[in-house]
């Protein structure tokens, strides 16, 4: 069994620019105010949905280990 990631979005940060969606449409969606969100707060661990934290132009995406809270994205310095 794999991990689970516990995956958020900062709407104060989120510019809406839909890079998440063209990298993880089954991860991400927009909603009416243009904001991303994650289609579900947790899910099994997915390079789509953590090249999307990846590439998102602003790190407005933070993903994190369901067991134990430990970040996947952005790595602890």
């Amino acid at each position: 069994m794999g991990d689970r990631w516990h995956v958020e979005v900062d709407r104060s940060v989120c510019i809406g620019s839909g890079m998440c969606v063209v990298h993880a449409p089954d991860g991400f969606r927009l909603d009416t105010a243009r904001q991303s969100r994650p289609r579900e707060p947790e899910a099994d661990a997915n390079e789509r949905v953590l090249a999307a934290a990846e590439g998102c132009p602003v790190e407005a995406i933070a993903i994190t280990l369901v067991d134990g809270g430990e970040p996947v994205f952005p790595p602890e310095e």
